[in-house]
């Protein structure tokens, strides 16, 4: 058997190679190399396809984080609360501006935000009375989206902003429904291995909020006048997305709700076959997850690192997403956590395990797949 990849770009390349390659000599023609016909053309797109009426496009999902914060003006003594099971910029957002990351505990069978944890961490914040709680940001964590309409009832009851981390489940549905039904902003990233990613970096955020999207707007281009743009009237960044990028992104969005429901269909053939093998993760309600990770709970006693070796030697390659929660990593481990304690956070990073997933898998690389992991757990 050919070498199995983790995530297959090269597929999918092949696949559009001639329109990016026009895309890319267009741009390469015309020379707006930064903020050129493609960006306002791929805003425009994503707006579309979110149904949200604002979208700022940025260098990064980071920088989609950032800017809405920004924008509210979250500053020291400022309260943001996030998951502890999830990628580091999430929470570095928050404190980069001086603010308090409050990490609260994850589902055991979604992986996602524990809405009871949430409200658990509000309280806990109100009752000391030293901090002020101030948006959410949850996380769409390996595709999934994450318990949207129970989470926006807890960010109204306590008048909080939240903002859906869509990085990898952007497009991802729960009762037919986008993020954006609910979430005041919706932030995403264009890395490459994400379901929906560009040749480089990228990343953009949404709204319907017109005044937020000037405002982010302007900081995404150093804070500049959107008027006249020598005169700096807020403190921005350098945000801007390659026009490069939004040409490549233009070709990837048409071919992307296709891809949506070829990563629907592997994930339900992986669930199917592993029911007696290990535990993936579960659905919400009618949710569609864009499976940027399949993703499952090894059996309690397997050693971790010896199941991954095996399959390695059969070829298949996995990873770990993620193996030290943030509320445990250097950076993040002096900021408070829900409790005191995020059993399930703690549970989920020292038995999950990530096998190949993407668009183009095939169903008799997937069965390999699946025999190999039922052979390592067997030893």
């Amino acid at each position: 058997m050919q070498p199995i990849p983790f995530i297959d770009l090269q597929t999918q390349r092949d696949l559009i190679r001639d329109k990016v390659d026009r895309r890319i000599a267009a741009v390469l023609d015309h020379g707006a190399f930064i903020l050129g016909p493609e960006i306002r053309e791929l805003e425009a797109a994503l707006s579309r396809f979110v149904g949200m009426e604002h979208t700022v496009s940025c260098a990064s999902g980071t920088d989609a984080l950032a800017l809405p914060l920004m924008a509210w003006d979250i500053r020291p003594g400022d309260v943001v609360f996030c998951p502890s099971f999830t990628f580091a910029a999430t929470a570095e957002v928050v404190a980069w501006l001086g603010a308090v990351p409050y990490f609260v505990d994850v589902d055991a069978a979604t992986f996602n935000m524990d809405p009871e944890s949430l409200e658990a961490a509000i309280a806990e914040v109100k009752a000391a009375g030293k901090l002020r709680p101030r948006a959410i940001i949850a996380v769409d964590l390996f595709g999934q989206p994450a318990d949207y309409p129970a989470i926006r009832k807890i960010a109204d009851v306590n008048g909080l902003k939240l903002i859906s981390d869509a990085a990898q489940g952007y497009g991802g549905t729960i009762d037919g429904k986008m993020a954006s039904e609910w979430a005041d902003v919706v932030s995403t990233s264009f890395f490459p291995a994400k379901p929906l990613g560009c040749y480089g970096d990228g990343g953009a955020v949404q709204t319907n909020d017109g005044e937020l999207a000037a405002i982010m707007t302007s900081l995404r281009v150093h804070g500049q006048n959107l008027d006249d743009k020598y005169d700096n009237i807020r403190v921005g960044m350098n945000g801007r997305m390659d026009t490069l990028q939004a040409a490549i992104l233009l070709e990837k969005l048409a071919i992307f709700p296709g891809e949506i429901e070829a990563r629907g269909r592997i994930a339900a053939r992986y669930t199917q076959k592993l029911s007696n093998v290990a535990t993936p993760q579960r659905l919400l309600r009618d949710a569609v997850s864009t499976w940027a990770q399949y993703t499952v709970r090894l059996p309690e006693g397997a050693d971790r690192g010896t199941v991954q070796t095996r399959l390695r030697e059969a070829g298949v390659p996995t990873a770990i997403y993620y193996p030290k929660p943030l509320h445990r990593q250097t950076a993040y481990q002096h900021f408070p956590v829900q409790g005191g304690e995020l059993k399930v956070s703690d549970a989920l990073s020292r038995d999950v395990i990530s096998l190949p997933m993407h668009a183009y898998l095939g169903e008799e690389t997937q069965d390999h797949i699946v025999e190999a992991l039922a052979g390592a757990l067997a030893g």
